[in-house]
């Protein structure tokens, strides 16, 4: 019993002919002929009564032919689940972010992805840098959006986009006064930033761009725990342009006006990776972020 024999059953049971079936299927007559009679042989059944006119299902036949079309129904579902899943058209791609995805670019990236591949599901996890590298390895997440200074050596990456650092402090701070800051009205205050036993570079990557003599108290904490830190006075804060497109209580931003005030982000992903959506989301970010010279 074959796949092929079960398509010769139907196509016979729909023409009532042989020949009409034969051309539906294009093949020999007799090639029909002969399996289905193999296939009755196998079942100890005639299906089909025969005669000069055609041929038509026996009462055996009527009982068996909804569970051959059943099975047709569900070799057909397999292919077609196959087909798009190998192409992409459908799947899960498994994000994983070290900044909440708001603001622009992202945010428009995210949206043309969702509706051209709107059956692909995403998911997101927000994790720091340690620990996105560790899922990553682990196969848990599929692809990362990252600040260039947070990759680990071996990452494969593309750049997606340039953001603008800006100063976040509370309400009534006298740095609102200025319209723009530089680096050294941020180096005179206590800036307040994120880092955990086993990763500062967040608290490297500014003083790199600040130089020496900046205030640094280091956090192992959400951004939004930092903001509430900045709200209360604790001292401030350095968020990107998205970042700052989200209100926050007690939080007001200021431009920094300098040429090296910006973070490049990345999108990461494990070269191993084979699932075809996430071969897609990869390409798609790249190349929006190419057409639209993102970076």
């Amino acid at each position: 019993m074959e796949i092929r024999d079960l398509m010769y059953l139907d196509a016979s049971a729909t023409a009532g002919n042989f020949t009409r079936a034969a051309e539906s299927l294009g093949v020999n007559s007799s090639t029909i002929s002969r399996r289905v009679g193999r296939f009755e042989d196998e079942l100890g059944l005639a299906l089909f009564e025969r005669g000069h006119a055609g041929v038509r299902l026996t009462s055996g036949g009527k009982a068996v032919m909804p569970h051959i079309r059943r099975a047709l129904a569900e070799l057909e579902a397999i292919r077609e689940a196959g087909d798009r899943n190998g192409n992409g058209i459908v799947g899960e791609v498994r994000l994983a972010v070290r900044m909440p995805p708001v603001g622009e670019p992202l945010r428009d990236l995210l949206s043309r992805w969702r509706k051209r591949h709107s059956e692909v599901a995403l998911t997101v996890s927000e994790l720091n840098e340690w620990e996105t590298q560790a899922a990553m390895q682990e196969r848990r997440i599929d692809v990362a959006l990252m600040t260039r200074h947070t990759l680990w050596a071996d990452a494969a990456s593309a750049p997606l986009y340039r953001e603008r650092l800006l100063a976040a402090m509370p309400c009534g701070h006298p740095l609102l006064e200025q319209e723009t800051l530089d680096w050294e009205c941020v180096r005179k205050e206590i800036l307040l930033v994120q880092g955990w036993d086993n990763s500062q570079l967040a608290r490297e990557f500014y003083a790199s761009l600040m130089g020496c003599g900046a205030r640094f108290h280091t956090h192992a904490a959400s951004k939004q725990c930092i903001f509430a830190l900045v709200a209360a006075g604790f001292g401030i804060t350095l968020v990107t342009k998205s970042q700052s497109e989200v209100t926050f209580p007690g939080i007001a931003y200021r431009a920094i006006h300098e040429e090296n005030a910006w973070v490049q982000v990345e999108l990461a992903w494990s070269p191993q990776a084979e699932d075809p959506a996430v071969g897609r989301f990869v390409a798609f970010m790249r190349d929006e972020a190419r057409l639209r010279r993102l970076f």
